[in-house]
């Protein structure tokens, strides 16, 4: 009588480079059966073969942000959009009143470009600078000319004999 089971590929196998695909698989499949195996009794093939819009979470964590059940908008419930009023000036009040600044915007733009700040564009184009555009900006040749002066070229001595 032969087995069900179906042959498995060994360890050594699936952890090759080129079978990390297919050991994924295979450790999801055994999940899978493992789950399966675990939850029998309570699971039914109507359950396993239909496809549901609920997603099922075990903690009520996700819930604490929200907001309550009940809104009214544009005086359809008068009581409620009081109740609502209410709740959003206490939670007003709650929250930390708006510090004074030391420094106004004004005075930190003005330093800001006072100290000439490098800016986007200058940072891009000192990337794709070469090691020539840094030394020459180094020694202070800012002449804008593309090439700096030329070499002088070797003299030969003058002989004694002329």
């Amino acid at each position: 009588m032969p087995s069900k089971t179906k042959p498995r590929l060994s360890r050594g196998v699936l952890d090759m480079k080129f079978m990390q695909r297919t050991k994924v698989k295979v450790e999801k499949e055994a999940d899978d059966e493992q789950s399966r195996a675990l939850y029998s009794n309570e699971i039914n093939e109507k359950m396993l073969n239909s496809t549901s819009n609920f997603l099922v979470e075990s903690s009520y964590s996700i819930c604490a942000g929200l907001i309550d059940g009940r809104l009214s908008f544009r005086g359809m419930n008068p009581e409620l959009e009081l109740l609502m009023e209410q709740e959003l000036a206490e939670k007003q009040a709650h929250t930390k009143p708006e510090q004074p600044k030391e420094v106004s915007d004004q005075d930190m733009a003005k330093a800001y470009y006072a100290n000439k700040a490098p800016t986007v564009s200058s940072s891009m184009a000192k990337k794709f600078s070469s090691k020539k555009d840094f030394k020459r900006k180094q020694k202070g040749d800012t002449n804008g000319s593309p090439h700096p002066k030329k070499k002088q070229q070797f003299k030969k001595p003058r002989s004694d004999e002329d």
